[in-house]
């Protein structure tokens, strides 16, 4: 600096000088706040000569992440890519129907995610595991400047069930529940959020899905051939919390959906109800309602209960499915429920994302790694004798071991024992128990066996490598 404090006093007497320096001062000032400026927005010329303003972006790595995102947060835009490479052990030698052994590519997700203008979130996401394309979440949001209300519009998952809201990142075992069968997914819709810190409320209407290739023929041939109508779903969502802070978490909600039949279904006017066991390798259904016919509407409820302590936590539900008929045939009653509880060593946390009503990405107790221990206990039925449906009971048994070798790489291995029924018989495909003569027979009402003792029980052992990026 050319002002010394040893001329001073010299520089005191001399005003104009000052004014000259403050002047020259404040124009280098002025000169380098405008290039910086000039730097961050910029006028240029679009792929059509149209004049745009270009914002520079700054890109890091968040939490292993790609992200891009302006000075003034109002432009971002990340990746939010996934894999999952499984393999299953299934214990079948006292089976009635062998089970192959076997590797999978579970998920092979790539998604773009961007904010645009502060208030404005779109994604596309598209899932490309067994060796096709099928479109998952397409959508755009609008979120309010207080940030406590937000409506979307596009192809997403619908406000229902804890359990199947939450991103297959962060549920505890590489299969969600039997029970989630009940639980609507992905279909195009509108939806309203509004969040506070003891509450959420969700409320959306949802057509048809167009995330698999044979859905969408199936709804574009009912409207070309029998100029049917879509169907609709009016979905809603309560959550309260009575405790919530940063170490702990008292989570209650519920859940009610109202839908009719959706053309992506290839029987018109119906509904089918079918699972593998809590496994993608092993592409048996025990579990099949088989087409229930003349639906005219069905009226899924659940209740929601979790909490977490720093590194404990449980969470359960129970889902009501009646299904209505047409003329005289009685209502169907179906349902299911799941409870698991959650352990991290290490001093690790469970964290909660308010905003969802779900539990989201763990925190680490240690950089060398985080192990998770927990078990989950989960029962499906889609029997309904009165209704004269049989689809097959079960209940299953699952212990997981998950271990983070940081935020973006995880190992999972899940032991699961599975007790199906004599019902559960795939659309009389497969076998559950022995006829009078000792013989192998597909129809239950052949089956010798006492109860309990009928129907397809196994164990299985899966694990699976799992990296997002």
């Amino acid at each position: 600096m050319l002002i010394s404090f040893v001329n001073y006093k010299h520089l005191i007497t001399n005003t104009m000088k000052i004014k000259f320096y403050f002047l020259t001062a404040t124009l280098l000032a002025f000169s380098l706040l405008s290039t910086a400026q000039e730097e961050d927005v910029s006028i240029k010329l679009n792929q059509y000569g149209q004049k745009v303003k270009a914002v520079k972006l700054d890109a890091e790595a968040r939490n292993g992440i790609l992200s891009f995102e302006s000075k003034d947060g109002n432009y971002s835009f990340w990746f939010d890519n996934r894999i999952y490479l499984d393999g299953g052990y299934y214990f079948d030698k006292n089976t009635y129907n062998p089970i192959g052994n076997g590797v999978t590519v579970r998920r092979a997700r790539i998604a773009i995610k961007t904010i645009l203008h502060k208030n404005w979130y779109g994604e596309i996401d598209l899932d490309f595991a067994g060796a096709v394309t099928e479109l998952k979440d397409l959508y755009l949001k609008y979120t309010n400047d207080t940030q406590d209300f937000n409506l979307k519009v596009g192809q997403f998952k619908e406000g229902f069930s804890m359990e199947t809201t939450t991103t297959s990142r962060y549920v505890s075992f590489m299969e969600r529940s039997l029970a989630s069968k009940f639980a609507p997914s992905r279909h195009l819709g509108l939806q309203a959020n509004y969040m506070k810190e003891k509450y959420l409320l969700i409320g959306g209407i949802h057509f048809n899905t167009q995330g698999e290739a044979e859905e969408v023929a199936y709804s574009q041939d009912s409207n070309k051939k029998e100029g049917m109508d879509e169907g609709i779903s009016l979905t809603g969502r309560a959550v309260y919390r009575p405790i919530i802070d940063d170490e702990k978490i008292l989570h209650l909600g519920a859940g009610i959906s109202y839908r009719t039949p959706k053309t992506d279904l290839e029987t018109p006017n119906s509904y089918r109800f079918s699972t593998r066991s809590i496994s993608k390798i092993n592409r048996k259904k025990y579990l099949d309602t088989d087409d229930i016919l003349y639906v005219e509407n069905n009226l899924l409820w659940n209740i929601e209960l979790a909490g977490a302590y720093k590194n404990m936590m449980f969470q359960a539900e129970y889902i009501n499915n009646d299904i209505t008929r047409s003329g005289a045939l009685s209502t169907v009653n179906l349902n299911g429920f799941y409870a698991q509880a959650g352990y991290l060593f290490k001093n690790g946390k469970y964290n909660y994302n308010k905003n969802e009503g779900e539990f989201t990405q763990i925190s680490a107790g240690s950089d060398s790694g985080q192990l998770e221990i927990a078990f989950r206990f989960d029962y499906i039925d889609l029997n309904d004798a009165i209704a004269g449906i049989y689809g097959g009971a079960a209940n299953a048994y699952t212990l997981g071991m998950n271990y983070y070798f940081n935020t973006n790489v995880k190992l999972m291995l899940n032991y699961s024992y599975l007790n199906h029924d004599r019902y559960a018989n795939g659309k009389n495909k497969l076998y559950v128990g022995h006829d009078i003569n000792g013989n192998l027979t597909k129809d239950y009402t052949d089956v010798v066996e006492p109860a309990g003792q009928a129907g397809e029980d196994y164990g299985q052992l899966q694990m699976r490598l799992e990296i997002d990026f």
